[in-house]
């Protein structure tokens, strides 16, 4: 009964449901960013190439033993039981990649930002004049250290 108390407790913990948010939300961020990736930025990529489909840009390493090459598509050559070197799917991954790395970054930098404690104020002085002397003198003083005169608290001058 102890380890599903101590179960209990952890899970309730505010960390970890911290946690559990953030990794669903960043599943959710995730689709996102590939769906913008192949949906939304390498289709126009792939025409400005010469309509380039980069989900289907492959190496054939060895044809495949149901079917010999060349294939049509990735899926085609999968299909065919072909052994393929899929730059195309890397490079879309690679561009998930860094959007969700410049995404992360924005994020930090905001939340540092935020973070950011104000500047401390200065604190008031901590010295004042002797009107007598003009000495510098201890506003907390009752006598100035260099005339001797009595001061009266908040008799000196702040400079």
């Amino acid at each position: 009964m102890s380890i599903i108390k101590e179960f209990k407790e952890f899970a309730m913990r505010g960390n970890v449901i911290d946690l559990a948010v953030g990794v669903v939300i960043g599943g959710a961020f995730a689709t996102i960013v590939k769906s913008l990736v192949e949906d939304i930025i390498m289709p126009p990529i792939g025409l400005m190439l010469g309509n380039v489909d980069f989900s289907n840009l492959f190496l054939v390493l060895k044809d495949g033993s149901k079917l010999a090459g060349p294939y049509v598509s990735l899926a085609a050559a999968k299909q065919a039981g072909a052994v393929t070197l899929n730059f195309g799917l890397f490079a879309n991954a690679l561009v998930n990649f860094l959007i969700v790395a410049f995404a992360i970054f924005i994020a930090v930098k905001a939340i540092n930002r935020l973070k950011r404690e104000a500047p401390a104020e200065s604190p008031g002085p901590s010295q004042g004049e002797c009107p007598y002397c003009l000495s510098p003198v201890a506003l907390q003083a009752s006598r100035c250290p260099h005339c001797t005169s009595m001061l009266e608290n908040g008799s000196t001058s702040k400079p």
